[in-house]
């Protein structure tokens, strides 16, 4: 029986990041500052927005340009330190 590996990643690619968290006024903002630190010059007119169907939560997809996976690593390190994200996919 063998095994596969998953595919690899080479990069630099294009990398669609969701994030999902709990509604606020400052959800969508906090979270494009923490991508800005992190991927700066993404495409801010591609990010998709959508709320859940009673309004608790969220979700944000944002792609950017992946440099590495230190980049991911740090950049989801990041959006959950914020405390208001529950999950980044």
């Amino acid at each position: 029986m063998s095994v596969e590996e998953p595919p690899k990643i080479e990069f630099p690619c294009d990398y669609p990041i969701k994030v999902l968290g709990r509604s606020c006024g400052e959800f969508e903002t906090l979270i494009v500052e923490v991508f800005e630190r992190h991927a700066p010059g993404f495409d801010q007119e591609l990010i998709t927005v959508k709320g859940s169907s009673k309004g608790t939560f969220t979700s944000m997809t944002i792609t950017i340009t992946a440099t590495g996976p230190e980049q991911l690593k740090a950049l989801h390190e990041d959006l959950m330190a914020t405390g208001i994200v529950n999950m980044v996919i």
